[in-house]
């Protein structure tokens, strides 16, 4: 039998795919085109409005492909949120799995495709396909969210904090190094509160100590740390330890005490002020990586200006932004929802224009320079150009890239070092640079 794989959303549920095709790719071979396919199989996000529609385009989509007798199974966020209301909606899907049930699925796909899956067959990161770049991986090292934030559903989808042992990440990220991978970039809703659930304490910094004695040339990113737990203990950890990539990717949503309240999101202004100065300080080249919501109930127009001043203050390597969306079942539905889609729109521009000129002050700053820990992630067949990323990019594509300029061949996750020549606001343009 072949499978058909489709991936929607962010990092996680890509671990999720890889550990699903783990487990099917003993009975199914892995196919490239949905009408080679006896199962299509389609992992699906439903974070946001945008991110439904996706996944249900997707779905329609796919469906055109199906040869006859195939079979569609969804999986995922949407499967999750909303699989009382979608199957009669979608009679193109013949299998809803929701990611209560990924502990079963192989007795679910057999039912569906009447194969021979033994009942005891589960999956697990340590039996991935994996569909990163040998360079680089994720590793998620818990599931779901202890915070409710008043906008974010992910707590009515993935449900309360559980994390993974200790002992299990550490044996899935020496199998990783093991293999050659560079990058290791730990991944979770919340990953400052990592541990909580099993060992009633904040464990994130006990992690990486275990993690840092893996024997290897890696380096650990660290993505989605909630601001009021970056504490000093694992800022100073990070600094101490060149194995751990100096990158702080701290979503704050806003930096206005009343709206924050209203987010119910922890901590204040002068708090987020002195976090990200005492990161600078102690780590001058640490990388700060945020997001923002604007157009969120309660914001008004002198709300923007002041969230505006705080950008222009901290300066931030990186930087996102979303409009509001209400999600169902959040907090925010209880609050007035006055703000008009046109005027989200004109404060997501207003602050981006700022961060815009942000980013090209910064990236003006080092032309000239050397960067002596990039790494080529592909090759630019219209600029006859490589392309890198160092520790200052994260894998998502948000962040931007350098564009290389080589006399010879390079490889895919070669390291190489970058002399720097121009740039624009989200990327840098250099030559490889060779010691003399």
């Amino acid at each position: 039998m072949n499978i058909y794989m489709v991936s929607l959303g962010c990092a996680k549920n890509q671990v999720d795919s890889e550990m699903i095709l783990g487990l099917l790719k003993q009975k199914m071979k892995i196919v490239e085109s949905p009408s080679d396919a006896d199962l299509i199989l389609i992992n699906t996000c439903a974070f946001i409005e945008p991110a439904r529609k996706e996944a249900i385009d997707t779905i329609l989509m796919l469906s055109d492909y199906k040869k006859p007798n195939a079979k569609m199974i969804v999986c995922g966020c949407l499967a999750q949120r909303y699989k009382d209301e979608i199957v009669k909606l979608l009679p193109e899907v013949d299998r809803f799995i929701t990611i209560d049930e990924y502990k079963d699925i192989a007795n679910i796909v057999n039912s569906v495709m009447k194969s021979d899956f033994k009942s005891s067959d589960i999956i697990s990161p340590l039996n991935r396909v994996y569909t990163s770049p040998s360079y680089m991986t994720y590793v998620k090292i818990s599931e779901g969210c202890l915070n409710r934030c008043a906008f974010c559903a992910i707590p009515l989808i993935r449900g309360n904090l559980k994390s993974r042992t200790i002992e299990d990440i550490v044996s899935e990220v020496k199998l990783h190094v093991s293999e050659g991978v560079y990058e290791i970039n730990l991944i979770s809703q919340d990953t400052t509160k990592y541990g909580y659930d099993l060992y009633r304490e904040l464990k994130l910094v006990d992690l990486l100590k275990e993690l840092v004695k893996i024997d290897g040339d890696f380096k650990i990113r660290l993505l989605y740390l909630y601001p009021d737990i970056v504490t000093d203990e694992l800022i100073n950890f990070i600094k101490d330890n060149d194995k751990i990539m100096p990158y702080f990717d701290i979503p704050i949503q806003h930096s206005e005490d009343l709206i924050l309240e209203k987010m119910k999101r922890r901590g204040n202004r002068k708090y987020l002020l002195d976090l990200f100065n005492k990161i600078k300080t102690l780590i001058p080249n640490a990388i700060l990586r945020t997001t923002f919501i604007v157009g969120f109930p309660y914001e008004t127009n002198k709300d923007v200006d002041s969230l505006i001043d705080f950008v222009k203050e901290v300066k931030f390597d990186r930087l996102g932004a979303f409009t509001f969306s209400l999600e169902e079942g959040t907090k925010a539905c209880e609050y007035p929802n006055i703000i008009s889609e046109d005027e989200k729109q004109k404060r997501y521009e207003r602050l981006m224009e700022v961060q815009n000129e942000i980013s090209l002050n910064k990236n003006k700053a080092l032309i000239g320079t050397v960067l002596d820990d990039a790494f080529i992630i592909d090759y630019d067949e219209d600029s006859y150009m490589y392309v890198a990323r160092s520790y200052a990019y994260a894998p998502d594509e948000i962040d931007g890239c350098i564009y290389v300029a080589a006399k010879k061949e390079l490889k895919l996750g070669q390291r190489i070092k970058v002399k720097v020549l121009d740039c624009d606001s989200y990327t840098l343009t250099g030559e490889e640079y060779v010691s003399k």
